[in-house]
């Protein structure tokens, strides 16, 4: 009899594959009551548990909250929230407020939800044009997705972005990056298990041996690889 593969094992959510909480310094999301306000850039952070570095702003009326930081802030800038026509890095407003072909990042995908797309460092979204209460906006990925004009979204792109460019060196370096996250370092590919570990285990080279493509109905620890595939091959 098998082992359970790692599928199995992910979906117990078992504390091996969950984040470590203790990493999270606090949720961000947008304050609710903040419309109208303006705050300074006390401070810029590192977040362990994220890609993109945070800063610490202070509100008009003293209270201070943990933002994501957009490429180009610096302690002492003052941002604003939901004020119209206020165009600039930083700022929060409405996407109905948002002029066409503007950058933005943080989007709520419902209005009041915090803020819920387009938050990993480097990342931005396109305003593309606007509706009756709608706003079409284009995701990272090139996909048009339609908004409701009242979600708020933060002017700009999320800072960190060059992180790519600079290389681990060590495999410490990529252990201890991923260590807050729910990511298991390093990853075993599937063919170079042993078969009892895996279907597409066994035979002594890096191959599945075995078709990739799964029905929906196929039962635990043989559902893998490309599980109810539309099509498969090369799309030309």
């Amino acid at each position: 009899m098998g082992h359970r593969i790692r599928s199995q094992k992910r979906g117990r959510a078992s504390t091996k594959y969950r984040a470590n909480s203790k990493k999270y310094k606090t949720r961000i999301r947008y304050t609710h009551g903040s419309e109208g306000m303006s705050a300074t850039v006390l401070d810029v952070r590192h977040d362990s548990s994220r890609t993109s570095p945070i800063m610490k702003v202070r509100y008009e009326n003293g209270k201070d909250d943990l933002l994501l930081a957009p490429e180009g802030i610096k302690v002492g800038d003052v941002i604003h929230i939901g004020e119209k026509g206020l165009l600039q890095v930083g700022n929060v407003l409405p996407l109905a407020e948002i002029p066409e072909g503007t950058f933005i990042y943080n989007i709520e995908n419902a209005p009041g939800d915090g803020g819920k797309m387009v938050r990993s460092a480097g990342t931005f979204a396109t305003i593309v044009s606007h509706d009756v209460k709608k706003t079409v906006v284009q995701l990272p990925s090139k996909v048009m997705k339609t908004f409701n004009g009242s979600c708020k979204a933060t002017v700009g792109v999320v800072a960190g972005g060059g992180r790519h460019e600079k290389p681990f060196l060590k495999a410490g370096k990529k252990y201890h990056q991923l260590k807050g996250r729910p990511i298991i370092y390093p990853r075993v590919s599937a063919t170079a298990m042993n078969v009892v570990d895996h279907p597409f285990g066994g035979g002594g080279h890096d191959h599945a041996g075995r078709p990739t493509t799964v029905s929906r109905s196929t039962p635990p620890g043989r559902k893998v690889g490309q599980i109810a595939a539309k099509r498969t091959g090369r799309r030309r």
